[in-house]
């Protein structure tokens, strides 16, 4: 992973709701949840939901796919271990953590 794309990532992270969001959607795995179902979980309307879950999305941190007539939402894993394998690069001066 690029420094720009981890700063990217990292910025998408660093606000209350986001952070929320993506946490949820961990939880949720690789089947995702509904748009309405999180904003339900989030105690939030969906038309600030779609703002959050959009910036998440432009961080390359989620992926969308549409079943009928709901969007459903969930980690992209790859994007996730590529942060952590940056932030963790160096770690520990070379010592086992």
């Amino acid at each position: 992973m690029e420094t720009k794309d981890a700063v990217k990532a990292l910025s998408a992270l660093a606000h209350e709701t986001r952070l929320k969001a993506y946490r949820q959607l961990v939880q949720a795995g690789s089947a995702g949840l509904q748009a309405g179902q999180l904003a339900d979980t989030l105690e939030m309307p969906p038309s600030s939901l779609s703002f959050h879950l959009k910036e998440l999305m432009n961080a390359d941190l989620l992926e969308s796919k549409q079943e009928g007539r709901y969007v459903i939402y969930s980690i992209k894993f790859p994007s996730m271990s590529a942060l952590l394998d940056f932030l963790t690069e160096n770690c520990c001066a070379g010592d086992r953590c």
